[in-house]
């Protein structure tokens, strides 16, 4: 496993955190590919019942890395897709509480990560959304995903016009459960954990089993959607224009 992510165990709680800092833990391929290979292996392993999902520094996942999205081909886009699809499948596949905690920012892919959690606690500070039109890239996964637990006009108005909303927001409609203070978020998410870590091992299991049988044919549709318009969107080029522009006024 490589180094962007970092998996501590405590008990019988690991702490998944993801480790692009720098990046402010944006998804590139290395991410993906050792997330998914941490939560697999967490989801196999007798010495752990819960996880916590976080990230490292003031970020939680400010989403798609922008360079290597900039740099897609079009030929690329079907197997990016498959890899973005097999990293939020294998958070849905856990058996075990997952709580994610928002320790920053979580943005497009992240804030997809974040939802595809069973919990989520955050500080009033934290932005969170699906920001993707703005970049050029259709909101498709994300869009479903908050329609899980948004209404559809608040998820329109969201996933269309691509802005961030805060914590506060986020908690009032429901989708973030739990806002505490900065300081408290991931021992917040670390003690509901537990909690739900202490429960009868197999009606828990059998509970999230249902919730993916209910979601997953929508899930499909929806990843099988993402790789077919981002696709196109890359065929007009418009993301490799935007997010040139975002990064060169960036340096």
């Amino acid at each position: 496993m490589g180094t962007t992510v970092i998996t501590s165990i405590h008990e019988d709680v690991a702490t998944v955190t993801l480790n692009r800092p720098e990046a402010s833990n944006a998804v590139n391929g290395a991410l993906r590919a050792d997330l998914t290979e941490a939560l697999r292996a967490l989801n196999r392993s007798g010495a752990v019942r819960a996880i916590v999902l976080t990230g490292q520094g003031r970020s939680f996942c400010a989403g798609q890395d922008l360079r290597e999205a900039a740099a897609m081909q079009v030929h690329e886009v079907a197997a990016w897709q498959a890899d973005q699809r097999a990293m939020y499948q294998s958070l849905r596949d856990l058996d075990k509480p997952c709580v994610a905690a928002i320790n920053g920012a979580a943005a497009g892919a992240g804030w997809q990560l974040a939802l595809c959690a069973d919990i989520r606690v955050a500080h009033p500070a934290v932005k969170v959304g699906q920001p993707e039109v703005k970049a050029g890239i259709a909101s498709i996964v994300g869009s479903y995903l908050m329609t899980l637990h948004l209404g559809l006009s608040k998820n329109i108005e969201l996933s269309l016009g691509g802005d961030l909303i805060g914590a506060e927001q986020a908690h009032a409609l429901g989708v973030i459960q739990h806002l505490v203070d900065e300081a408290e978020v991931l021992p917040r998410a670390r003690a509901i954990a537990r909690a739900l870590a202490a429960l009868p091992p197999t009606a828990f299991r059998l509970t999230k089993q249902h919730f993916r049988e209910m979601t997953q044919a929508g899930f499909d549709a929806a990843c099988a959607a993402g790789a077919r318009y981002q696709a196109e969107c890359y065929a007009a080029g418009e993301p490799q224009r935007v997010l040139a522009a975002r990064l060169k006024g960036n340096r």
